[in-house]
């Protein structure tokens, strides 16, 4: 398993050792003392699954504190571009992000710590997104920013005219107008 940083520090790129013969494959994906080593010393506790279909853009979701959720994601089905934005006021990488294209081919995961706004888009006709986190989902504390932030400038790899959100997911804050993460304030 290889633990590969990105332009901001604090995400990474998990890239397991994928073991295939004519039968199929075999991988862990997990493994939490090479994670507690290479990256952060984490409990996972919860599991969560999405399918989407093409086009569908999640995000930029998140949670305050005290339920501020770290988030390892992967793609069982189908591929997606994903986006960890940086929302903590005063950090060098403040209102930058990490855009990595996931998928079941090339079984890589991102990485996203809390004080992280988190999305992504579906490039593949259908896609089954698999990811941890280390806080339960708390519906009072959930925030969000537009995917389309001009500050922000994601590309999401997909034209907007094939975007599809929730109606929710409609209704964000742009960057700026988003209750945000203090860098100095103790998020783990």
């Amino acid at each position: 398993m290889r633990f590969i940083s990105t332009e901001i520090p604090e995400v990474f790129i998990v890239e397991p050792k994928v073991h295939g013969d004519s039968r199929g494959y075999f991988m862990e994906s997990f493994i939490a003392s090479f994670f507690e080593k290479e990256v952060c010393n984490i409990k996972f506790i919860q599991d969560n699954e999405s399918s989407s279909f093409y086009g569908v853009l999640r995000g930029l979701h998140y949670q305050l504190s005290p339920h501020c959720q770290s988030k390892l994601l992967r793609v069982v089905s189908g591929r997606i571009m994903d986006v960890a934005v940086d929302i903590r006021v005063g950090s060098p990488t403040f209102g930058k992000h990490v855009a990595l294209e996931l998928s079941a081919d090339n079984k890589r995961q991102l990485f996203i710590p809390k004080g992280f706004a988190h999305g992504f888009s579906v490039l593949s006709n259908q896609t089954i997104v698999q990811y941890k986190t280390d806080n339960k989902y708390a519906p009072e504390f959930e925030r969000a920013i537009r995917w389309d932030d001009p500050i922000l400038n994601i590309n999401w790899g997909l034209p907007s005219s094939d975007i599809i959100l929730s109606e929710k997911d409609k209704q964000h804050p742009f960057f700026m107008d988003a209750p945000l993460f203090d860098y100095n304030q103790k998020l783990y």
